[in-house]
């Protein structure tokens, strides 16, 4: 392996603050023979509107546990975007990041009904064509870091992939991803402060006052109330078990399990959740509260990937402002908000007994695909 090449993202430092790690400084630009992965879920939107939002999350999930069981559960970047994910790879894995795309787009359209569009390019490319791919790392927790990207590689390799540019056809009828990790216990949390925002606020060119107004902005969320947390202790509550169970069941069966199996492991390890929960218990290295109290902290309510994107409990005055001050900023920042009751988690857990479990949040109603839709909506009305 090309120890200069392949492990550049696992030696890069970690911020610890989150305002410090949005800053245009904190970013390293990858190698030219990396490869970068983009997936979305075609027909998000109305997919919305039919109430299968979970779903949609599922399948945006579902590409990072794919992509991180075939490397190995190795640390690559990824960035989880509510109806799909992009991620980078160096040059030895890119094969087997392929292949498990491949396979999540085949199991998305059999197993959960949902079509989904995959590409993939090397930064090589997107540089040729005038963009940069660079990462950062955000550390959620001691136990829990995220990458963030700069430099607008993975917004044109979006642009053209929904072109039709480097799209990767999905693997036979039949084969499956490894998602094993990928659960869904949780509810909705229902918002403390009024409402869940949901929010994107991307740069219109190279303005260096975009910066600045990102720096602004999570600096103020900083001081919020729970720092604008959406999922707290507080709020976090098992989901309706029909669907908890229906979901589990859609990814266990992809480690190859039968209909009825699955199900019956779905519903069993539902129920001993749930009895953990009620009572707070405890086994071996595992303990209940420990274990909650890292959902809440890993949990990526905050982010960026070449634009700033945060679900936040916040109140309604907050949200004024906050769109007051994006409009204000409007000739050098393209955003959209939405806003809902509940904010909904799913997790990539790949060991029960570690700290080191993510968690991607996104707001219940439609969360980033709103937001994103009435983004597209002020740029086609410009």
């Amino acid at each position: 392996m090309n120890k200069g090449s392949d492990d550049i993202y696992s030696s890069m430092p970690v911020a610890v603050d989150f305002v410090e790690a949005v800053k245009a400084g904190s970013y390293r630009a990858l190698p030219d023979d990396w490869v970068v992965g983009f997936s979305d879920v075609m027909g998000s939107t109305e997919a919305v509107s039919q109430g299968r939002y979970k779903a949609v999350n599922m399948v945006g999930a579902g590409v990072i546990a794919a992509v991180s069981n075939a490397l190995r559960r190795r640390p690559f970047p990824f960035v989880f975007g509510g109806d799909g994910a992009s991620f980078a790879v160096g040059p030895s894995d890119a094969s087997a990041a392929r292949e498990a795309l491949r396979a999540m787009a085949i199991y998305s359209r059999e197993a959960f009904q949902l079509s989904l569009r995959i590409a993939m390019t090397d930064v090589a490319t997107i540089r040729a064509a005038g963009h940069d791919v660079r990462v950062a790392r955000f550390g959620a927790s001691k136990d829990c870091a995220y990458a963030m990207f700069s430099g607008g590689g993975l917004t044109w390799l979006e642009k053209e992939a929904k072109r039709g540019a480097f799209a990767l056809a999905e693997a036979e009828p039949g084969t499956m991803p490894d998602l094993s990790g990928l659960t869904c216990r949780w509810g909705v949390s229902p918002a403390k402060h009024g409402m869940i925002l949901s929010v994107i606020v991307s740069p219109r060119g190279t303005d260096p006052r975009y910066f600045a107004l990102v720096e602004e902005i999570v600096s103020e969320v900083a001081t919020m109330a729970d720092a604008g947390r959406p999922v707290t202790l507080e709020s976090l509550r098992p989901n309706k078990p029909a669907d908890a169970i229906s979901f589990e069941s859609l990814t266990r069966r992809a480690s190859g399990a039968s209909r009825a199996a699955a199900r019956v492991a779905a519903a069993a390890l539902y129920g001993l959740g749930y009895v953990f929960f009620r009572w707070k218990l405890n086994l071996g290295d595992f303990k209940m509260e420990e274990y909650m109290a890292s959902l809440v902290t890993n949990a990526d309510f905050r982010k960026f990937d070449d634009g700033l994107r945060m679900t936040l409990d916040c109140s309604p005055d907050f949200a004024d402002r906050l769109e007051k001050q994006l409009a204000e900023a409007a000739d050098y920042v393209h955003y959209g908000t939405f806003r809902q009751t509940n904010a909904i988690v799913t997790c990539f857990v790949p060991a029960i007994e570690t700290l080191g479990h993510i968690h991607f949040v996104d707001g219940a109603d439609g969360g980033y695909t709103m937001a994103a839709r009435a983004l597209k909506g002020r740029i086609a009305a410009a």
